[in-house]
């Protein structure tokens, strides 16, 4: 298992060289990107986030979608800092000897970086700069797991 938070991009297929091991059969993968806004205005997003306090929170709900699903390995890379419209935000990886471990564990990460992973969003637009609101529908995602 690895977590990383940094500020340098990261090559997806470097990433996922050697991942899993031999005796997986499934691997999946979630890339975020920063997308455009509704009034596509974006000009950056700005990622802020306590050292500390992140990377343990990550750590943290890494090893608990191991212990809940019969993972072989687990990656979670996220950014900090600016970030403009194209840019790789995140990265998840499971691998599993079986799809639907692999699958379900990779959900239930995006879903926790999506809405408690301890990182604060400002979008930087032509109009100003606002914090990124938590949405209801991310948090209404975790209710499943």
């Amino acid at each position: 298992m690895r977590v990383v938070v940094q500020e340098t991009p990261f090559d997806l297929a470097s990433e996922l060289c050697g991942f899993g091991g031999e005796s997986m059969g499934a691997i999946v993968t979630f890339t975020g990107v920063v997308r455009d806004n509704a009034q596509g205005n974006l000009i950056a997003m700005d990622i802020e986030h306590y050292p500390g306090m992140t990377q343990s929170a990550l750590t943290r709900i890494a090893t608990d979608a191991a212990d809940r699903w019969s993972l072989g390995d687990v990656l979670v890379i996220h950014r900090h800092g600016r970030l403009t419209p194209g840019d790789q935000i995140m990265m998840v990886a499971t691998a599993s000897r079986h799809r639907k471990d692999a699958f379900e564990a990779a959900e239930f990460l995006m879903d926790y970086l999506k809405s408690r992973a301890p990182f604060w969003k400002k979008e930087i637009t032509r109009g100003g700069a606002d914090w990124v609101a938590a949405r209801d529908e991310d948090e209404a995602a975790l209710d499943r797991w």
